[in-house]
């Protein structure tokens, strides 16, 4: 019943005071530039060290992507049980950015911080993912093994079995995974040789083949039926892989098992509550958070980087680090100056590849989805994209620069999952759908209109103004792709708030374009490619600066890897051998980065928008 901006207050009911109490001019051990998840990690691990930590956040409110807001919508007419009477305003808790959490949950850094003792509540859907077809199969995920093994049997009865394999796998190797991927900076040698014992000589070389696998490749060897290969495939198109991408079975399987095992909860209350709890855990510990304290630049002197310059002017000393949880072509091409950095590193800057771009949607429902298929209502996440085939149709058309025409839609049921978010009888629901990030035009839509980069992206026209036709063609898009799976979906619709690609970016500059994961996932730009060929680690070849958000190793996901990577080896470089460390890495950078080289790639694609 109308279209309009989230009221924009986070969630959680605490005011984020953005005044100091510090004198100007004083320092701290370290600055941490950015609030998200990473940023307070990492500024977490530091004032459990003993570290004066000071985190500047440019927005009102911390988080990040990692943030709640409010819909209010009008209750006339609409009885909803034990809620607010008829007539009256109702309110609706979404999520702005991430929203199901299985990361969170399960990573070994967030988990060590022990969140729950600061206010954090998981919540669970009945079922984790269902992805139904149009044919009246659907593929479903849940923390039960049996009854994922159910559903799958519906399909091939053989995959019970396979699935059952999987999860082994996943059982044995899940801390020393975990612990790699996610809490060890690069190269994971202790987590490495751990994960190696876990699988032995001839189950480790298995293991490496399967992590270049495409999907779909995957499936078709281990499965008989199409249920588990469309799991697998779909987790692993909430990045920007492709079926046929190589390294998309890992990513799709490591999604699912965590889906089975921990399932995909949300923070009760919101995702802001996530945040809510770091902060509440870093003040604690003394810490100080500066809201509305935009960073415009990183200080350097002798060589070293030694404080920030906030955007009023003053500058914020750093005694021991800087840790920068912005994206790296903000963070290189923005906040330290040009003479501070490798020719080759900025150069190879203009390769870095951006994720694809993300239209939103958050609705305000008068009641729950009316869906074809009643397994699907028990689902908190929702994937509506066919079949395997048709998910590659659409992988191509965003490789082609095409708006999709069918586009894969990942939903959230929100208060399936955790009923605080709306008033009892009704949903607050939302779905997204990724887009190029410098489109073409529309695909399947012969004679139609072809908009232009900023209109179809809803990047602000010559005026200023996003072009409102052509967010109403991809809402239109959205909501006929739901309505194919539950018809009456749009009859429920109280409000909507359209987050476009543009108002990501506006609401997080580290969401470029509107890309959810500070980059692509694909394999060219992971482990030592990230964000540019190095050593892929936090360290800059600026001493004493540290990249700590999803452009650096191990990539988007709320799960505090790069903040507490980067935290841990801005610890080492201050510990005893903190002297050498530094000597060694220099050099090393000295070697990758020292000889010039001139770009043959445009650089506009990689300059913040």
């Amino acid at each position: 019943m109308g279209t309009g901006d989230a009221a924009g207050a986070p969630a959680a009911r605490r005011p984020w005071p953005g005044r100091s109490r510090r004198a100007a001019g004083a320092g701290a051990d370290a600055v941490v530039i950015g609030a998200g998840v990473n940023g307070l990690v990492a500024a977490n691990l530091l004032a459990d060290a003993g570290w004066d930590v000071v985190v500047c956040e440019a927005q009102r409110e911390p988080g990040g992507a990692c943030r709640s807001s409010r819909l209010t919508a009008p209750g006339i007419g609409i009885d909803t049980g034990t809620g607010p009477p008829p007539g009256t305003d109702l309110s609706f808790t979404t999520d702005l950015f991430s929203a199901f959490h299985p990361f969170a949950a399960a990573s070994p850094v967030l988990r060590g911080l022990a969140l729950g003792e600061h206010g954090l509540r998981w919540r669970h859907a009945p079922t984790v993912l269902a992805h139904p077809l149009p044919d009246g199969r659907c593929a479903q995920l849940s923390t039960d093994l049996d009854e994922t093994c159910a559903s799958l049997a519906d399909f091939a009865p053989a995959d019970a079995d396979a699935w059952q394999e999987q999860v082994a796998l996943w059982r044995r190797v899940r801390a020393p995974l975990l612990d790699a991927l996610l809490a060890t900076p690069f190269p994971p040698v202790r987590a490495g040789a751990r994960l190696l014992r876990a699988l032995g000589a001839a189950d480790g070389l298995r293991f490496a083949r399967f992590g270049v696998l495409p999907v779909r490749r995957f499936a078709a060897e281990e499965f008989a039926g199409d249920g588990a290969g469309l799991l697998l495939a779909g987790c692993a198109l909430h990045t920007d892989l492709a079926p046929e991408a190589a390294g998309s079975a890992l990513i799709g399987w490591l999604l699912a098992m965590l889906g089975q095992d921990v399932g995909f909860p949300v923070p009760e209350g919101g995702a802001g509550n996530l945040t809510a709890a770091l902060v509440r855990r870093l003040r604690a510990r003394g810490g100080e958070l500066r809201t509305g304290t935009p960073v415009a630049a990183v200080t350097v002197r002798a060589g070293r980087a030694d404080g920030v310059r906030l955007a009023d002017g003053s500058v914020l000393p750093a005694r021991r680090a800087v840790i920068a949880d912005v994206d790296a072509v903000s963070l290189y091409r923005g906040l330290v100056a040009p003479e501070h950095l490798p020719p080759r590193l900025l150069a190879d800057l203009d390769r870095f590849h951006w994720d694809s771009a993300t239209f939103k949607v958050n609705w305000a429902l008068a009641g729950p989805i009316p869906w074809s298929d009643p397994r699907v209502a028990r689902a908190g996440t929702v994937h509506l994209g066919g079949t395997m085939d048709d998910l590659t149709v659409t992988a191509a058309e965003l490789a082609r620069d095409l708006v999709p025409a069918q586009p894969f839609v990942v939903l959230g049921q929100m208060t399936t999952a955790d009923p605080s978010r709306s008033p009892a009888g009704t949903e607050s629901a939302w779905a997204y759908f990724h887009i190029p990030q410098r489109p073409r035009g529309h695909a399947g839509t012969a004679g139609a209109r072809l908009p232009a980069t900023a209109a179809v992206t809803g990047r602000p026209d010559g005026q200023g103004r996003p072009d409102e036709h052509d967010i109403a063609v991809l809402l239109e898009r959205l909501e006929r792709r739901i309505e194919a799976y539950a018809p009456g979906f749009t009859t429920l619709v109280l409000r909507r708030d359209v987050q476009s690609p543009a108002r990501l970016e506006s609401m997080d500059r580290v969401l470029h374009g509107g890309a959810l994961g500070g980059g692509t996932a694909a394999l060219h730009q992971q482990l030592v490619f990230r964000p540019v060929p190095g050593l892929g680690r936090p360290e800059t070849p600026v001493p004493g600066l540290y990249l700590a958000s999803m452009s650096a190793h191990p990539g988007g996901g709320v799960h505090g890897g790069p903040g507490a990577m980067a935290a841990r080896v801005a610890l080492g470089a201050a510990g005893p051998t903190g002297a050498a460390r530094r000597r060694a890495l220099a050099a090393t950078h000295r070697m990758l980065y020292s000889t010039p080289a001139r770009s043959s790639m445009p650089a506009g694609p990689a300059e913040p928008g």
